[in-house]
């Protein structure tokens, strides 16, 4: 019930990855109407998907912590439930941000050795991807917390792509060792002494981009600031090109040719081909689809769910912490 759109993009998108991932079954999770009626419309089979009806929604003013006194049967609440109680493997959620966190923190809890969770993203970069975190679950964070997310961090993106040591990057205003706030310095050490992570030292703003490191760690109000700058500056890039290619009579009989070669870049600067933050740190497999994500993202978005789920992400990030341990001792 989440996100813009809703039921009017979820079930679509649910439909398209039914027939393109195999083995995938669904759990949907919502008030009974409009789901029942756009689920006969785009024919869910209904030997792979189940129905669970909730009378209540979480919207997006909502308090976070309100949610927990209150809406016990709101469909966020309920669909990590599911989670928690083993009927599903992992739960997606395009709704409000703060109130998946409370939620899924309380209701699952937190793998042993984490204090906080933390949300990941992907960010395109150079022609691959840079994962950033925290996105926006903690706004304060202790060096400890930090160094936490670098080691969740690493793992998972170990376990979600091909590559086997992840270089890990701490953002910072300087390259310099002595440059930053005390707690920047105080997890760059810590960072610099681990032997279990390939810290690569302090990435600046602008080298986010220049495929200088796999995994930036940062606090969740520096990680949101960059990820919509992020986001609004592709928009504002695609803006400036069409009104480029309009304001030339030359450009406009070129223009065809022109989106021909610029897909590509398009494509990989889109948003919506990168939907699917996943909350690390929880004892279950917990993803954040954007808000405003339209069908395709939705699409991405549980792509990044199942893989999440296939890779037992929360019983891979205990371990790796296990053997982290003493390095914060």
């Amino acid at each position: 019930m989440g996100g813009d759109f809703g039921p009017r993009c979820i079930i679509p998108a649910v439909a398209r990855c039914l027939q393109q991932i195999p083995g995938f079954n669904v759990v949907l999770v919502g008030s009974p109407e409009p789901m029942a009626s756009l689920s006969r419309e785009y024919r869910l089979p209904d030997d792979r998907v189940s129905f669970v009806h909730t009378s209540e929604t979480i919207l997006a003013d909502d308090l976070p912590a309100s949610v927990l006194r209150s809406k016990r049967d709101a469909s966020m609440r309920v669909v990590i439930e599911q989670v928690r109680d083993g009927v599903a493997d992992g739960c997606l959620s395009a709704g409000n941000t703060g109130a998946l966190m409370v939620l899924a923190k309380t209701l699952l809890g937190t793998v042993e050795g984490i204090q906080r969770p933390a949300i990941m993203a992907a960010l395109p970069v150079a022609g691959k991807f840079c994962h950033v975190l925290d996105l926006g679950a903690n706004v304060d964070c202790s060096a400890r917390q930090l160094f936490e997310f670098a080691v969740m961090g690493s793992e998972a993106v170990a376990e979600l792509t091909d590559i086997e040591r992840p270089r890990v990057g701490l953002l910072n205003i300087g390259s310099e060792i002595n440059k930053g706030s005390l707690r920047v310095r105080e997890v760059s050490e810590l960072l610099r002494d681990s032997r279990s992570l390939n810290y690569v030292g302090h990435i600046e703003g602008h080298e986010l981009f220049q495929d200088r490191a796999d995994v930036v760690v940062c606090d969740g109000f520096v990680g949101n600031v960059v990820l919509k700058a992020s986001e609004g500056l592709a928009g504002y890039m695609q803006d400036e090109l069409r009104r480029a290619l309009a304001g030339s009579f030359a450009l406009r009989l070129m223009a065809p040719l022109l989106r021909r070669a610029l897909k590509p870049m398009g494509e990989r600067l889109d948003p919506n081909r990168h939907n699917g933050a996943v909350l690390l740190g929880l004892q279950g497999v917990v993803v954040k689809s954007h808000g405003n994500a339209d069908q395709q993202a939705l699409e991405v978005a549980i792509g990044q769910a199942v893989r999440a789920c296939q890779s037992q992400m929360p019983q891979r990030i205990a371990a790796r912490l296990a053997r982290c341990r003493g390095e914060l001792l």
